[in-house]
């Protein structure tokens, strides 16, 4: 039988490793990206091809103003998912080369992150629902996707999901460790994809989206007044 870690997708094999998943203790976790025992599900096998649904092609692009969707359709976007969304775009400005196109928008993230206001409730256990809400609406967002055919969409959406759920799985050990989980250990984050990694060291690659160990960054805390 084998096990697969929703994060990263590393495989657990019964037969190569000489021991069924079910005995393994509570607290292993994955070789790779260290993500707890309760990510792994049983390898599934996949849907026959006539069972499986045939995306639909993506629509024509707007020919005019007059196709784009109405005011109603549009939605404003807060301070901070207008911070979130310039630093990604200063990310993908890296990638491409585009320095001061990259520096633009990280002024950009960085301004709106000053708006963003303080909220007073900002709890663990209330980023963790918050965090669990997001995941809920993964299957639904998924479902458009693959009825428009969107691959593009589809990857960012699959990169989304994996991190979403490793943050997740990370708050949950800090619920039940406490201190403990950080104890003598450092904090990584990918700045490709948000990947967080628990260990001395980075890992050589990001188990999500497979940039090298030079693009983790270490969390070194923040002052409070």
């Amino acid at each position: 039988m084998k096990y697969i870690c929703g994060i990263c997708g590393y495989v657990y094999e019964e037969e190569k490793e000489g021991r069924a998943f079910s005995d393994l203790p509570d607290d292993w976790k994955c070789p790779l990206c260290r993500a707890p025992k309760s990510e792994f599900s049983p390898e599934s096998k996949p849907a026959p091809e006539e069972a499986r649904p045939t995306p639909a092609k993506a629509g024509p692009i707007p020919a005019s103003p007059d196709s784009l969707p109405a005011d109603d359709d549009l939605k404003q976007l807060s301070y901070g998912q207008m911070a979130a969304l310039c630093t990604n775009l200063a990310r993908a400005c890296e990638k491409q080369y585009k320095p001061e196109e990259a520096g633009l928008f990280a002024e950009f993230a960085a301004y709106y992150t000053g708006l963003v206001p303080q909220i007073p409730d900002a709890g663990i256990e209330e980023l963790a629902r918050l965090l669990q809400e997001d995941i809920d609406q993964y299957p639904g967002t998924r479902a458009v996707i693959d009825e428009n055919g969107d691959r593009g969409a589809a990857r960012a959406l699959v990169w989304g999901e994996k991190v979403a759920r490793m943050i997740a799985s990370v708050i949950g050990q800090y619920q039940r460790e406490g201190e403990q989980l950080l104890r003598n250990t450092e904090i990584w984050v990918c700045t490709a994809c948000g990947f967080i990694y628990i260990g001395n060291e980075p890992p050589e690659r990001c188990p999500v989206c497979k940039v090298p160990a030079n693009r983790f960054e270490k969390c070194t805390g923040r002052e409070t007044a």
